[in-house]
């Protein structure tokens, strides 16, 4: 049966995660509507934390200039045990690293990803909400209903549900929702406070009783503008929303809540409690009751129909991983999106999506509840591994069906996160670039390192095994005396950055993903090899 496509992908709330998506597959050249049933952006700083992989892909996708303008750094933390200081958490990145950790209002997110997308032609429908899908196995038919209250029918190549922990898009597909939810409420505010604390640093005070155990806390991270942060806290009796939740085990009770929210003077009573310094609060701009629920779907999608976000995971906000997790999701899910609707996908691309984030969304709900209920002392690795676990540096792919072998050699194997790496310089250019700088706006790249034999072959069965969609670099070490090959971009590891990053015995090929992963390592880089990794991400030509 033929059908006509109103749009190639329908992506179901307009959040961080499918603003992503949207974004993503536009500017892939994929045809997209974006649909959020709330009628206009919530002004709440829910997600505050951006993770230096965050701000790596906004890189990759054009944003991350206008995010550091409007973003704050998150350098650390101060804590406090009973009035008295702690050793100051420094947040500090490797060197190669190039961003550290920020603070930016999930309202200030959306609103940069909205004014993003609509460079591509794309507007977030308000007020417009999904009823529901059905798939076969040409498209999904889907019933939307409009502002007007009228309902409407859009057929799509493929759906995705970023529609939060209660998503239409989930309960369709009747994926389970396994877990459970915290006992504990909390009090969220965005106030201004006139402490002298230093700037661009959480802060974290707690009580203990005279057993040891955590009986009152107050966690401050700061925000855009003189003194504002947002504050969280636990809930005094009369703020409650246990009652009105009631005890069904099954409730999926996450988020911000209804009622009444905390004003001013129940934020006063707690900084009078707990604030490290005498202070008074004052332009509180939101606040809310706040509770948390950790749960993981049973697969990631089926079929035509996919899942990113909190419609897949939610858990305690411990290390701002929520908001960033989902946005790998939408970007893993966006690029293999583009390559099906194409018609340049492997049959098994698609099922990658499963394979590779929900082991991460897995590792993320255990760590963070471990560290919501322990501390992060629950996890002894040495600091920067844990910082870097924490920046999402550390997400990989190794065992995925995609990814080449792994299974020896040095870092970073296929499967690992590509680093960046500086001091690289082009023939014209009197300025060094860097790794990030080469693969922006490109999406498959094969990187030739070394006195490669016939670079300009592997570059052509590169292009060809991928329809054209993979573009060909070479760098070379400082000290190659080997003649550039010609037709092909050549960069000198100037600073031996890359070689000391990448350790390559010689000359080699790596192809590195539209997502910044290492796809395989090719040493030494042989055509053959080279065809048989990309078939398992590209259909063969037609």
């Amino acid at each position: 049966m033929a059908h006509t496509y109103a749009t190639d992908v329908l992506v179901v709330g307009a959040g961080p995660v499918g603003l992503t998506a949207a974004v993503e597959l536009r500017r892939r050249g994929v045809s997209c509507r974006i649909v959020d049933r709330l009628p206009a952006p919530l002004p709440f700083a829910k997600a505050v934390g951006v993770q230096p992989r965050t701000l790596e892909l906004w890189d990759r996708m054009g944003l991350v200039r206008a995010a550091l303008d409007a973003a704050v750094p998150l350098r650390g933390q101060l804590a406090y045990v009973n009035g008295v200081e702690q050793p100051r958490f420094e947040m500090l990145m490797p060197p190669e690293v190039p961003y550290g950790f920020a603070a930016l209002p999930q309202y200030e997110t959306e609103r940069l990803l909205t004014e993003f997308l609509a460079r591509f032609g794309t507007e977030v429908e308000r007020g417009t909400e999904l009823v529901s899908f059905a798939q076969d196995a040409n498209g999904v038919t889907n019933r939307v209903r409009t502002p007007s209250g009228a309902e409407e029918e859009v057929r799509t190549r493929f759906l995705v549900g970023c529609d939060g922990a209660h998503s239409i898009v989930r309960k369709g597909l009747g994926l389970t929702f396994e877990g459970g939810a915290f006992p504990e409420e909390f009090m969220l505010a965005d106030v201004v406070v006139d402490w002298d604390l230093p700037h661009g640093y959480g802060v974290r005070s707690m009580h203990r009783d005279a057993s040891g155990a955590v009986d009152d806390v107050l966690v401050c991270i700061p925000l855009p503008g003189p003194g504002r942060y947002r504050m969280s806290m636990k809930v005094p009796p009369e703020l409650s929303t246990a009652q009105r939740v009631g005890k069904d085990p099954d409730a999926i009770t996450h988020g911000l809540q209804t009622g009444r929210g905390p004003e001013l003077a129940d934020i006063q009573t707690v900084l009078d409690r707990l604030s490290p310094q005498p202070t008074t609060a004052s332009d509180i701009r939101w606040s809310s009751v706040f509770r948390i629920s950790h749960r993981i779907v049973n697969r990631y999608g089926d079929g035509r129909v996919f899942v990113a976000g909190d419609a897949a995971h939610i858990h305690p906000p411990t290390g701002a991983q929520g908001m960033n997790t989902g946005v790998q999701d939408a970007w893993n899910l966006a690029w293999k999106l583009a390559l099906a609707v194409e018609g340049r996908a492997d049959a098994a691309l698609l099922a990658s999506y499963d394979a590779e984030r929900r082991p991460v969304g897995e590792e993320v709900v255990g760590r963070t509840v471990r560290h919501a209920q322990e501390g992060v002392q629950a996890d002894p690795e040495d600091p920067r591994t844990l910082m870097l676990r924490e920046a999402q540096l550390l997400v990989g792919y190794r065992d995925g069906p995609i990814t080449g072998p792994s299974d020896e050699g040095p870092d970073p194997r296929p499967g690992d996160r590509a680093p960046d790496c500086a001091g690289l310089t082009g023939e014209i250019a009197a300025y060094p670039l860097r790794l990030f700088d080469l693969l922006r706006d490109r999406d498959h790249v094969l990187l030739l390192y070394g006195d490669v034999q016939d670079p300009g072959g592997l570059a052509r069965t590169a292009r060809e095994a991928s329809g054209g969609r993979t573009e060909t670099i070479v760098v070379l070490p400082a000290s190659s005396l080997a003649p550039p090959p010609d037709g092909l971009p050549v960069y000198h590891d100037t600073a031996g950055l890359f070689a000391r990053l990448y350790a390559p015995d010689g000359p080699t090929a790596f192809v590195i993903r539209p997502d910044g992963y290492l796809a395989a390592r090719l040493d030494p880089p042989d055509a053959a090899a080279l065809r048989t990794h990309l078939a398992t991400t590209f259909a063969a030509p037609s």
